[in-house]
């Protein structure tokens, strides 16, 4: 666990953690709510950091003396739940040496992970595809709820897009690096020469906003639209225009929702993305200004991809931001991507 500590100060944090902690009850803080909510705010992060630390030290502190006790005592069934608890320790002091590096305003957030075929056809529609079920399986591994808020199908198969929403510790923080273009390199099972082909998706990752959060939106800025939802849905799908599109003018943002037979969810839902993608545009000025670089979402095509899967002629995933890469294609496309991320992390660190 030593290697954990180095991560961090822990003196140093437990002193800002003290400090945060008289300052928050001095009453005169909350005449400026702005920075009363900071304050608690940073206040939960540092105090989750080493409550996340000490919860690991002593787990592992207690699995050592279970382990002398079962080599004492020759107990072959100890040891095997010995060995378990070692292998979560072992994981959960992976995903603790990630969140160690969050330190984006919005990292703790829930989020928005949109999906869209690039150029490609049918082959770019199943990959797409096989990318939703990549991130749904993340999920599931992390704990974290999701739900699929709006979608469009290929014409044959796979997706033409996918809007998930995310809930869970530090989600943004997690997915945020995922944003980009990705590649895909394999023989097509749409190709009937089994020629290998290449096929691009891109995918884009926004925070969800709450209420402390003020973004302001113009209602003379927006457009409107209601329509028929896509897929499957019954009668009501057939009957209805539950769908909503909304279309922020100034900046040419479009959300849409198609998830709920309420009009009225759907449209909540689609502003929340849009008061979203708002301020992850916010954050990106900002970030724009102290890299002073442009930040703009990229073609959806060859030159431009942060990751590539090669399945053939080999096995290698590769991160081109950080040149991290892995000959376990499968484990990554079944949501394995701590290590992706914790690399991509470290890079824009």
């Amino acid at each position: 666990m030593c290697c954990l500590g180095g991560l961090f100060d822990l003196e140093e944090l437990s002193r800002e953690l003290l400090k945060l902690k008289i300052e928050t009850v001095d009453p005169n803080i909350w005449n400026d709510n702005n920075k009363a909510r900071d304050l608690l705010k940073r206040q939960t992060f540092v105090q989750n950091l080493l409550d996340s630390f000490y919860n690991l030290e002593n787990h592992f502190k207690d699995t050592v003396e279970l382990i002398n006790l079962a080599e004492l005592d020759e107990d072959k069934t100890l040891l095997s739940e010995v060995e378990a608890n070692l292998n979560n320790i072992e994981r959960d002091a992976k995903s603790f040496e990630i969140e160690c590096l969050f330190s984006g305003e919005a990292d703790e957030n829930n989020c928005f992970l949109e999906i869209h075929a690039g150029a490609g056809g049918t082959e770019s529609h199943d990959w797409a595809s096989m990318l939703l079920r990549m991130y749904i399986r993340f999920c599931e591994r992390h704990n974290f709820k999701f739900e699929i808020i709006d979608e469009l199908d290929g014409e044959e198969a796979g997706i033409k897009s996918s809007t998930i929403r995310i809930e869970g510790k530090n989600v943004y923080g997690w997915l945020k690096t995922e944003s980009g273009v990705h590649r895909l390199v394999r023989i097509s099972p749409f190709n009937a020469a089994g020629k290998r082909q290449t096929s691009f998706a891109s995918v884009w990752v926004y925070p969800i906003v709450d209420d402390s959060i003020k973004i302001e939106i113009n209602d003379k800025d927006l457009r409107i639209d209601t329509y028929r939802a896509s897929g499957a849905g019954g009668q009501h799908i057939n009957k209805t225009d539950s769908a909503v599109r909304i279309t922020h003018m100034p900046t040419n943002i479009v959300v849409q929702c198609q998830s709920s037979r309420s009009q009225h969810r759907n449209r909540a839902d689609a502003f929340s993305m849009l008061r979203s993608k708002l301020y992850e545009l916010e954050l990106k000025t900002r970030e724009d200004k102290i890299k002073a670089q442009n930040a703009k979402k990229t073609d959806n095509s060859w030159g431009n991809q942060i990751r590539s899967y090669v399945l053939q002629p080999y096995q290698m995933v590769k991160d081109h931001r950080s040149d991290y890469e892995t000959s376990a294609t499968s484990d990554v496309l079944d949501g394995e991507l701590d290590n992706m991320i914790s690399n991509s992390l470290a890079h824009l660190s």
